[in-house]
């Protein structure tokens, strides 16, 4: 086992320390890979040195933690610090690289052990369960749960929702607030489309709790340096950022009846 010295933190997620990176999920085009922690747990991390960046790294804090405050099941998330020593005994030249490439600190997803991917054929999911997950991707954006792609486990008979880096498009572009806030979405190609009977019963339930207060606690949960810059906010600190993403959440919640997806394709 490697020995690791002290790494500060300033979020208030876990910090888990790589003991053993065991193998890649090629399935994920971010090649995340299945790592061993020092907790004895074992986690799905993604890298800060993948192509995509820290921005799906941001993504997946702020969706899965909301989802999380909502009463939607994803898995735990933890930091996860990773050290030279570990990167260099990768014997593949290609994740050599992304892990020299990520050493530090990157996200980490609690694995599910046993857990099946829900594609949406044989036996649905809970209408309700299924109709909260449809309404945090309209929510924030999340082109990404499609039939082809669904980013679904089912796990002990329930739904969980996974990988959520396609999330918070605004960060790519920053539209001002207003005009993200009234952003249609699209359901025709989701695969929990045949929950859009229950969203507006959701949305009463769910956009009430999505409050600055709850947003602020989530974004202070990113690390300062995977903060993106702002284009219209120049050299802006972490804490502007920050309240950036809030604004432009905290605003679209509020204007839920302008892109709430009335009724499935």
């Amino acid at each position: 086992m490697v020995e690791l010295a002290a790494v500060p933190v300033q979020s208030g997620l876990p910090v888990v320390r790589a003991v053993r990176y065991v193998e890649p999920l090629r399935e994920g085009g971010s090649l995340p890979g299945l790592v061993e922690g020092d907790d004895l747990g074992t986690y799905v991390v993604k890298f800060r040195g993948a192509g995509q960046g820290p921005k799906t790294l941001v993504a997946e804090i702020v969706v899965g933690e909301l989802a999380r405050r909502l009463g939607i099941r994803v898995p735990d998330l933890v930091l996860a610090d990773l050290d030279e020593a570990i990167a260099r005994r990768e014997p593949d030249p290609e994740i050599q690289a992304l892990l020299l490439a990520s050493v530090g600190l990157n996200l980490g997803m609690d694995f599910l052990p046993r857990s099946l991917g829900y594609d949406g054929h044989g036996r649905r999911a809970d209408a309700v369960d299924a109709a909260r997950v449809l309404w945090l991707d309209a929510l924030t954006v999340n082109v990404d749960r499609s039939w082809r792609n669904p980013n679904l486990l089912t796990w002990h008979g329930n739904l969980w929702a996974i990988d959520h880096g396609a999330a918070l498009l605004f960060q790519h572009t920053w539209p001002g607030v207003d005009a993200f806030a009234v952003r249609p979405y699209a359901i025709d190609d989701h695969v929990l489309a045949f929950a859009a009977d229950r969203l507006a019963a959701v949305d009463a339930e769910l956009a009430p709790q999505v409050t600055p207060s709850v947003l602020a606690q989530i974004l202070a949960l990113v690390p300062d340096d995977w903060l993106p810059e702002v284009p219209a906010l120049p050299g802006a600190g972490p804490d502007t950022v920050r309240q950036h993403y809030v604004d432009h959440l905290a605003a679209r919640a509020a204007a839920s009846a302008s892109w709430l997806p009335r009724a499935a394709a």
